[in-house]
């Protein structure tokens, strides 16, 4: 058997099992919400779905699945809760930071067994308000709070962002610290996504020390020039490619969810201000519906597209072929406003679900108003804005440099490197 039918029968076993669990997870929705996070037992159900694992890699035990193959475990999850949905997409998409921190990380982060995500990540934008200074052996952490911290109620580490203003300039840190030595703040009170638990974090104390090796410049975590050990080529894939592509997954399932229901719902159901007793059967059901299809489905293929793209470029990569640095500029620019595109497009397709679905569609048990609120979230993600994303790759198109700017989604990383070792 080769890897790759290995890996195709590990998808369809963890697709599977999603869909035998997602009724669960529907129905654990609007509890979830109201505790502002996923109960341990769902956490626990997820992860023996599998689905924490599909990015963890091989030498430790992981799937290692392909950045396509992880598409469709987050859509399929997206589809039955939009937050469990974020929850795996940010298990599975920030696995690149510790593996872009070297093998010591890998080491601390995969060789114990875990039951959730193995790592989340906080404030990695220049308006990050962690400070780092150099000491003896290590940094000296504070500041805070590190904000948006989704998936850190249940990792055991959080790579923070802090920055270290020197002699020599001011540069982001990607700092590993464990959860023990985090506190976790009860501020998430959001109107979608609420059962991610994305909290702000803060220290126990007002300074932590962290040592050297779990205290990595930001720019070679993004620019992958640490040497990690790890074989395979999801390692070697563009993290911006990876995270993203999958990002426009978790939109494109949850627009998936809420159409399923609104067919379920339609059925024998009469539109007020007509003579249909039958919504299925009214011919402005049938064009909404194409127009809903549509939607999804542009966005289905652009990232399906820019998921396999992610998976080429990094086979090149790891066969010592690059795609030269112009071209990854450009490529990484693309699925930023393409992902853009796309929640904006699901956004928009649930929205017209919802005004065809009735009053009930706002009540807090009915899913169609939690997609549209989880939707609408995800079009507001610090690295989405949309119309930022269009001029900088536009800017591309037109033979000119996006603008040069600091942080997680800067398009200035792509000069030849050489690795460093861990």
């Amino acid at each position: 058997m080769t890897k790759g039918t290995a890996r195709s029968q590990m998808l369809g076993i963890i697709v599977d099992n999603v869909r035998t669990l997602g009724p669960t997870l529907r129905k654990r929705a609007p509890e979830a919400e109201k505790a502002g996070r996923h109960s341990d037992e769902t956490i626990a159900d997820l992860d023996a779905a599998g689905v924490f694992n599909i990015a963890t890699p091989a030498e430790y035990g992981g799937y290692e699945l392909s950045v396509r193959e992880q598409l469709d475990v987050i859509s399929e999850v997206a589809k039955w809760d939009g937050s469990a949905g974020w929850t795996v997409w940010v298990a599975a998409s920030t696995n690149w930071l510790p593996a872009g921190c070297g093998s010591r990380i890998i080491e601390e982060v995969y060789a114990h067994k875990w039951v959730g995500p193995r790592v989340a990540g906080s404030s990695h934008f220049p308006a990050s308000k962690g400070r780092a200074e150099r000491a003896e052996g290590g940094w000296i952490i504070s500041g805070g709070p590190w904000t948006f911290g989704s998936d850190a109620l249940w990792a055991p580490y959080t790579n923070l962002g802090c920055i270290a203003d020197e002699a020599d300039g001011t540069f982001l840190l990607g700092v590993q610290v464990p959860r023990e030595d985090l506190r976790f703040l009860d501020d998430w009170d959001v109107a979608g996504m609420r059962a991610t638990g994305s909290v702000s974090l803060m220290l126990h104390g007002d300074e932590l020390f962290v040592p050297d090796y779990r205290c990595v410049d930001f720019r070679d975590v993004t620019s992958a020039t640490i040497e990690n050990g790890l074989a395979g080529s999801l390692w070697k894939a563009p993290s911006l490619g990876w995270a993203f592509s999958l990002m426009a997954g978790m939109s494109i399932g949850i627009a998936e969810g809420a159409l399923e229901r609104f067919l379920e719902r339609s059925e024998g159901r009469p539109i007020r201000g007509t003579t249909y007793t039958n919504q299925r059967e009214a011919p402005l059901t049938h064009l909404m519906l194409a127009e809903v299809h549509s939607k999804i489905q542009s966005a289905k293929l652009m990232c399906r597209a820019n998921a396999d793209e992610t998976d080429r470029l990094g086979a090149l990569k790891a066969a010592g072929t690059p795609a030269d640095p112009e071209y990854m500029q450009k490529f990484s620019a693309r699925v930023l406003v393409e992902t853009a595109y796309a929640a904006k497009w699901c956004a928009e397709a649930i929205e017209l679900l919802q005004r065809n679905s009735g009053a009930t569609a706002i009540m807090s048990f009915d899913p169609i108003q939690r997609s549209w609120r989880d939707a609408r979230v995800i079009t507001l993600h610090g690295a989405l804005n949309l119309e930022a994303l269009a001029e900088n790759y536009g800017r591309l198109m037109a033979g000119l440099q996006p603008h040069n700017f600091a942080g997680i989604t800067t398009l200035d990383r792509f000069a030849p490197i050489t690795l460093k070792a861990a």
